[in-house]
């Protein structure tokens, strides 16, 4: 079928789109891992154009839908990576540094990269990127002084799609259009970026990343509306998946939260009456701004900076919330409050519950895997009546032990990341009490590890359900082959790690603690049951001759 003339004014559009970017440092190459489903498993039914099909769980996942990174060596940390972390500050002479703050602040959520774009007293759009640490990046006082002026968004990378080790692919992206300029940060991850990425290249767009942001960009550009504000709302009812946004302009910004709420954003005020959004409250209690609400699910908060005026639409129409319950779990600090919920209540009460489900009789002590099973620990020896000790020490300095030469020596530099404390575990009956368990390499390492210091009992408690799925929604997790849960049963998996008995919470208790907000969250990665599937895209035009 041709091209329709509002297509054709699209495609002209879009070639006016172009995104800045520092070179590429380092190679682009790193292992990837494809989410892969057994072909037995059940069909899924796939939202395609305006019709329905249904495909082979086999065919659901083409490679450029969640290309997921994953470590792959032997003692690769044994943990689903976070995605990403967003802090917006508007309204205060000093954004850029407390943009920088903030991102200190939400390192946790990526280390592979980070970036500040900031408006300037001449109304430009500045940008500075780098790959590393927030320090790292920003450890020259020049990068940062560079960034002056009364607005800024920030971004901390771990990637979920877009090669890891490309500086192109480092957030916020700045991209000047025919409106003028505007730049983007996002967290999570778009399960039909592949789809509108073929759209959008058949119509004539050109590409300069491979992340999944760089569609919402095209979409902005390639949108008939004239107010930004339309255009946004244009663009974002074209994705399906998870984001969070922040959009920064000579003169507004704007903050954005998918319809089904996965990823967390927040806003709040500092003092002097500049508007703050992050990721989590904990940014906001380092630099002084008090947290006021959540963006909630589908809306779009605008924040105009000539009057500090706040406005709110709604993004599309109601769709039931899904939030991420892995943020409680493990990824958002448990100083924060994420989904209205303070998250180290919601560990404790993890760890609670998993006492009264799965007590380890004859136990002498309870230890935290360090440093995020610690309030599930504490919760579970609180229930139990049992000790509650720190018998792991986590070093935080240690290299990737996978590299060294040989398999003893490996073994050795395993001790540097974790070390007992022999006096807390020789002779006694342990539990151990972990936020989750993923490929079972960490746990089987940590059983070895008590049993050499001298424990007569090794019991394993885990604070969450079995994770059986991979994540579509931007949280980095193994192919399903790799999770260990996926491929043994209970008493499988306990042998695999050696442990004297091993337990999960189960998927009841954990929504028996939610009770009637359980439907509110999103646990396809206990239960398979994906709120939003992917879409499958069409094959790519096929190069020109």
């Amino acid at each position: 079928m041709g091209m329709t003339a509002a297509a054709a004014a699209a495609a002209t559009s879009t070639s006016r789109l172009l995104l800045h970017h520092h070179a590429a440092a380092g190679s682009d190459r790193r292992h990837q891992h494809q989410l892969r489903y057994p072909a037995t498993q059940y069909a899924l039914s796939l939202r395609c154009g305006s019709g329905r099909r249904e495909a082979a769980a086999g065919a659901l996942l083409p490679d450029r839908v969640t290309p997921f990174s994953y470590g792959v060596g032997e003692d690769a940390d044994d943990q689903p990576r976070e995605e990403c972390g967003l802090v917006g500050v508007v309204g205060d002479p000093d954004a850029s540094s407390l943009c920088y703050l903030g991102l200190q602040k939400l390192q946790h959520r990526g280390e592979e990269g980070a970036g500040i774009v900031a408006v300037g007293g001449d109304g430009k759009l500045k940008s500075v990127t780098g790959l590393g640490l927030v320090a790292d990046v920003f450890g020259d006082p020049s990068r940062l002084a560079s960034l002056p002026g009364p607005a800024a968004i920030g971004h901390v990378r771990y990637s979920t799609a877009g090669a890891a080790a490309s500086l192109r692919n480092v957030q916020p992206f700045l991209a000047g259009y025919r409106f003028g300029q505007v730049a983007v940060a996002h967290n999570g991850n778009l399960v039909n970026y592949q789809a509108l990425r073929n759209k959008l290249e058949a119509r004539g767009s050109i590409f300069n990343t491979s992340s999944d942001t760089e569609v919402i960009l095209h979409l902005i550009a390639t949108s008939l509306s004239r107010p930004l504000l339309a255009r946004v709302c244009d663009a974002c009812e074209r994705l399906a998946g998870a984001y969070s946004l922040l959009f920064l302009t000579a003169d507004k910004m704007f903050a954005v939260r998918d319809p089904h709420g996965f990823r967390p954003l927040v806003m709040g005020r500092r003092r002097n009456g500049a508007v703050v959004f992050a990721s989590e409250t904990c940014a906001l209690d380092l630099i002084d701004a008090t947290y006021e609400r959540e963006v909630q699910p589908g809306e779009v908060v605008v924040v105009d900076r000539r009057d500090m005026s706040v406005a709110s639409a709604c993004l599309v129409p109601h769709r039931p919330r899904r939030a991420c319950v892995f943020e409680h779990i493990y990824f958002s600090l448990p100083n924060s409050v994420v989904f209205s919920h303070a998250v180290h209540e919601r560990r404790t009460a993890f760890g609670r519950a998993l006492a009264e489900e799965s007590p380890a009789p004859g136990a002498d002590v309870v230890i935290p895997v360090p440093d995020s099973g610690f309030y599930a620990a504490l919760g579970f020896a609180r229930a139990s009546g049992l000790e509650f000790q720190q018998g792991l020490i986590r070093w935080h300095y240690s290299g990737r032990s996978f590299i060294q030469p040989t398999q003893a020596i490996r073994d050795l530099a395993v001790k540097l990341k974790l070390a007992p404390v022999r006096g807390v575990i020789a002779g006694k009956s342990v539990v151990v009490v972990d936020d989750s368990l993923v490929r079972g390499t960490t746990s089987s390492k940590i059983v070895r590890l008590l049993r050499d210091a001298g424990a007569r009992e090794v019991h394993m408690r885990i604070a969450s359900p079995p994770v059986v799925g991979s994540c579509l929604y931007g949280i980095d997790t193994p192919s399903e082959g790799e999770l260990i849960s996926n491929r043994m049963d209970l008493e499988g998996v306990r042998r695999e790690i050696g442990s004297d008995s091993l337990a999960f919470l189960s998927l009841g208790k954990l929504h028996g603690i939610y009770g009637d907000e359980a439907g509110d969250y999103c646990d396809a990665c206990f239960s398979r049951k994906y709120p939003v599937l992917p879409t499958l895209a069409d094959p790519a035009a096929e190069p020109e001759e």
